[in-house]
């Protein structure tokens, strides 16, 4: 190799190299893992060998097909684990769910299979006309659904509207992702030298941007945290104007569906009711309101509750309970207490005894 090509590999396995390290840290030796870590990690180990593969195939065209087969295998990785990514860092997660483990064995099931079956060595035009447009397929559609999970990020980024810490880093994220591909094939790109090797310098850039704001905004964001509660609410509060407006939007959509008679009602399903994220509407709550959701939603059971005993006197508490949205009498009588400091028997009882005769 001459000193350009020489520079050129050093950069690329650099990026590389510290890919597979940071993986290695999220997957293995990270003490207090998340499901968010761990799909960062994942997605990080996919694109190190799908890089890896390209830079080295650059440099020696001989490769082995074994490898060319592990590279695509990596390729596989990285469309659901962007999915999955950004999906946990606007939810809660506390594990892996099976849908998400089945999806990933089976693109390791699929791959090991066809590579005994049929490796790539012994039908190359196996692999480049058929495996990688089903990867690269599956690639464009979880990259699609992943930036609808961003589409609110993407308004504000669009309109100007101040983003918070954590949708600034899902979004360096996701567009990293598709700066990336886009190096291998977009003709821009044909000044690195190819299009191999212009796929892992971009990485390796990519990878350093996203490593400094990670790293220079970990005090103010806990995007890792093993605490769901951390993970969600670790942005500022929503400006006082905003949340005034969404919070008696909110408080009309509730009262005139009588939402909070549903008991499993859930935050999702409010947030689409006001048109705002799950995301947005936990800042709202949590930070700007200081109540959590079921918090929040039990206020107005309690306060129907309220209503029916003082209206109805006959009916029975437990009914009233399943009435206004409880799903069991404890849990009716728990949320009661902690509301109005006394039990629905003692309430009636001083409702009877304060009545004239």
């Amino acid at each position: 190799m001459n000193l350009g090509q020489q520079i050129l590999f050093f950069f690329s396995a650099l990026g590389v190299f510290n890919g597979f390290i940071i993986s290695a840290y999220l997957l293995v030796f990270k003490k207090q893992k998340s499901v968010t870590s761990y799909f960062l990690g994942l997605m990080l180990l996919g694109l190190c060998l799908k890089i890896g593969k390209s830079f080295i195939y650059y440099f020696y065209p001989a490769l082995p097909g074994f490898y060319i087969q592990i590279g695509l295998w990596g390729a596989s990785l990285v469309g659901p684990s962007l999915f999955y990514f950004i999906q946990s860092a606007y939810g809660t997660p506390t594990k892996i769910t099976t849908i998400q483990k089945a999806t990933y064995l089976f693109w390791f099931l699929a791959i090991l299979i066809v590579s005994i079956i049929s490796p790539y060595d012994s039908n190359p035009d196996l692999w480049e006309n058929y495996i990688w447009t089903i990867i690269a397929s599956q690639l464009f559609i979880y990259t699609v659904l992943a930036g609808w999970l961003l589409r609110s990020a993407f308004v504000k980024l669009f309109t100007r509207e101040k983003i918070s810490q954590t949708e600034t880093l899902l979004l360096s994220v996701f567009i990293g992702n598709l700066i990336v591909p886009a190096s291998f094939k977009l003709s821009v790109f044909s000044f690195f030298n190819g299009p191999c090797i212009s796929g892992a310098l971009f990485f390796s850039l990519i990878l350093y941007l996203n490593l400094f704001l990670f790293v220079s905004r970990r005090k103010t964001t806990n995007l890792f945290s093993t605490s769901p509660d951390l993970v969600r609410y670790a942005n500022k509060k929503i400006a006082d104007e905003q949340a005034q407006s969404l919070t008696e939007k909110l408080h009309k959509v509730i009262l005139e569906q009588q939402l909070y008679k549903n008991p499993d009602l859930k935050l999702n399903d409010l947030a689409k009711k006001i048109n705002v994220s799950s995301h947005q509407l936990s800042q709202l709550l949590n930070d700007n309101l200081s109540k959590s959701f079921a918090a929040y939603i039990n206020e107005y059971r309690i306060n129907e509750a309220c209503e029916l005993i003082i209206n109805d006197k006959g009916i029975k508490l437990e009914a009233i309970g399943y009435e206004v949205g409880f799903n069991s009498k404890s849990t009716f009588y728990t949320a009661f207490k902690k509301h109005k400091n006394t039990t629905p028997t003692l309430y009636r009882e001083r409702l009877s005894t304060a009545s004239p005769i």
